[in-house]
């Protein structure tokens, strides 16, 4: 049997951030690269990105200015 091949790991990567949105506003979120962080501008927070995961947790948040 033939397996499907599976996605890069940059491609994954990708595609879980674009299936995450912010827990306060359900917006998108925008990927920062350079503080690895998910921004959230209509909540003005960005959840830190540790060892690959995602923290959506509000109090693990920082606060941003809103734009």
């Amino acid at each position: 049997p033939r397996s499907t091949p599976k996605p890069s790991s940059a491609a994954s990567d990708v595609y879980k951030r674009q299936a995450l949105v912010c827990p306060v506003t359900h917006s998108v979120l925008e990927f920062n690269s350079e503080n690895n962080e998910l921004i959230s501008s209509k909540a003005g927070l960005a959840f830190p990105i540790r060892d690959g995961i995602p923290i959506m947790l509000v109090d693990a948040a920082r606060t941003i200015n809103k734009t």
